[in-house]
């Protein structure tokens, strides 16, 4: 814990890139966003998502996701398109892969609104809040002259800084890699969200046991023994999870990579602001009113 301000330093160091080409370029929304078209074809023989995915891009066509149905058969999301686009794409698939059944064609609108974005942030708000009040419910037999509201607000300023993490590095990925971002991205986010939160209380729920059996000892040196209590439990948690979600990765396919990634970051992220950042920011509160 004595090295707290360089934990703090470096988080600053991972975050501002991110906020900045947040802030000049902002994500780049997926067709859930945005709307498009939905396409469904039949296809006479077995054909390779990838291959096709190319033919529809060469046709200068964005391609949002390709999900196979059954038998040769496809889902295809693009960006909004016009009609005399479709003719030409189906006679071009055609040419490729032989006969091809045009099954479906609808025009869809975005599925995450305006309103359902609002409700979401509204809804992050509600549930940090209640963090807090919980994390104060719980903590509230914590030691005078600790407070148990500090516990809340720092689990909460770690929580953000998960998500300003994740959503950095993909406003990055956006710019330079084209990567969108779906309703997945937003099921990640809410993943982290708790995950982070989950990890923390592990750290802090250590430190309210010491702090009643060293009552003694200064605060930073009961955090610093906590953390160390607590260290091989949270990068065990940690690693089961990050294994999973590499051989994800790795076998999943193209369909839930970026959610994989956006996962990763996220679970990283979260394990490390457990540490170094909630735990961190309790000693320097704690060392700046004197304690």
């Amino acid at each position: 814990m004595k090295y707290k301000t360089w934990y703090f330093v470096f988080s600053m160091l991972i975050i501002l890139p991110g906020l900045y080409f947040l802030v000049t370029s902002g994500l780049k929304a997926g067709i859930d966003f945005t709307g498009g078209a939905l396409l469904e074809y039949r296809f006479e023989k077995s054909i390779n998502s990838s291959d096709l995915k190319t033919q529809i891009s060469s046709q200068g066509i964005e391609v949002g996701q390709i999900t196979p149905s059954s038998d040769n058969v496809y889902i295809i999301r693009t960006k909004p398109i016009e009609q005399v686009k479709i003719n030409t794409l189906k006679s071009a698939l055609n040419e490729k892969f032989g006969a091809v059944e045009e099954r479906r064609v609808e025009f869809v609108g975005p599925v995450i609104g305006n309103e359902l974005r609002q409700k979401a942030f509204i809804a992050t708000a509600l549930a940090s809040i209640v963090i807090v009040l919980y994390l104060a419910f719980s903590f509230r037999k914590v030691p005078r002259p600790m407070s148990s509201w500090r516990f809340g607000i720092a689990a909460v300023i770690a929580l953000i800084h998960d998500i300003l993490v994740v959503v950095g590095a993909f406003a990055i990925l956006g710019k330079f890699l084209n990567v969108e971002i779906d309703t997945l991205f937003v099921t990640a986010l809410l993943t982290v969200i708790g995950f982070s939160v989950h990890d923390t209380i592990v750290v802090f729920d250590r430190i309210r046991e010491n702090l009643t059996k060293m009552t003694s000892k200064k605060f930073i040196d009961v955090a610093n023994l906590s953390v160390i209590q607590t260290l091989g439990r949270s990068l065990n948690t940690s690693l089961t999870v990050v294994f999973v979600l590499l051989a994800m990765l790795l076998f999943g396919g193209e369909t839930i990579r970026w959610f994989v990634v956006a996962l990763l970051i996220g679970i990283i992220s979260g394990t490390y602001s457990s540490i170094f950042n909630a735990t961190a920011l309790l000693v320097w509160w704690e060392e700046r009113l004197g304690h």
